[in-house]
């Protein structure tokens, strides 16, 4: 990773995750999201970029990130934070600030960047931080309402700077203010967005999902002792015996392997299937085997690589 001092550019665009160097004593490891969903831009490849940093390792996401009535519109969800609380990550929740106008669509905005120096503010606080990730990002969701307000704010201004329209920020108001209203509440609404997404993604087939073993697609909830449910799918699921293999598959039909980024965001899910225990199907009890699945080729000629990864309780 590239080394940054303090008065890094927070959105460089081919600097995804790097090192910040405050001083000779005082480095940490930053990564960024684009976007608050996890299924945009690879956000989990630039966190497992970090995980081998020694020191304090950090992600900086955003509240929600509106692209404008042409656009997207994504909301910080709980899990979201309890997973990298799971992984020793200290989240930074930040706000975008200015934005410029698609040149494709009338009311839609890119290359938003965040108001670095709050970011700046936040990382010399955490530089003196004495606990662990947990409580700090405990504390973080405690400004969602504050952060929110502030985001809806800097979309006015741009939306009136840049004549673009914006998703109703009235309903944006709304839906800050029953995030930030209790932490239960902000678990409960996104927990009911998290499983819904999960349904849909159990639905559907990805080209980058080819298959080809027995199993089929599954859902697979996660949960932990840090209050996070985690709702995930398996790309293909199948029992053998005592055994659940959960296989997350990467599939490329161009290039002779897939990306890396699609394989660091395989791996950081092996993260947590290789630590799963009491892994349950219909409340019958299994022993979990972790696959990542690397094909490629077309479906004419398909090549597969298969990597087994197991918890040290089952190997």
């Amino acid at each position: 990773m590239s080394i940054f001092p303090i008065n890094f550019p927070s959105t460089k665009s081919n600097e995804t995750s790097f090192i910040l160097e405050i001083d000779e004593n005082n480095k940490l490891a930053i990564s960024w999201w684009v976007s608050a969903k996890r299924t945009r831009s690879y956000p989990y490849a630039r966190v497992y970029n970090t995980l081998s940093f020694l020191g304090k390792k950090v992600t900086i996401i955003p509240v929600f990130k509106d692209e404008g009535k042409e656009g997207d519109r994504d909301f910080l969800q709980w899990d979201t934070i309890s997973l990298m609380s799971l992984l020793g990550i200290n989240v930074i929740i930040a706000y975008y600030v200015t934005a410029e106008k698609s040149s494709r669509y009338n009311h839609k905005i890119t290359k938003q960047k965040f108001n670095t120096e709050y970011i700046k503010k936040e990382i010399k606080r955490l530089l003196h931080y004495q606990s662990d990730p947990l409580h700090w990002n405990l504390e973080q969701t405690d400004r969602i309402g504050l952060l929110g307000h502030k985001a809806i704010k800097a979309y006015i201004l741009i939306s009136k700077k840049l004549k673009v329209d914006m998703h109703s920020l009235e309903k944006a108001k709304l839906k800050i203010d029953k995030l930030s209203k209790s932490r239960n509440e902000f678990i409960r609404l996104s927990r009911g967005l998290a499983e819904q997404a999960q349904l849909r993604e159990s639905l559907t087939e990805q080209p980058k999902e080819f298959l080809v073993g027995a199993g089929e697609k599954a859902v697979l909830t996660i949960k932990n002792y840090l209050g996070g449910n985690y709702f995930f799918t398996a790309d293909e699921a199948s029992i053998s015996g005592k055994h659940v293999s959960l296989v997350e598959a990467k599939h490329s039909s161009k290039k002779y392997f897939p990306s890396d980024n699609d394989i660091k965001d395989g791996l950081l899910k092996m993260v947590l299937f290789t630590n799963l225990k009491n892994v349950k199907v219909k409340d019958i009890e299994y022993l979990p085997k972790s696959v990542l699945q690397l094909l490629l080729g077309s479906l004419n000629c398909l090549h597969f690589i298969k990597f087994s990864l197991r918890c040290r309780r089952c190997s």
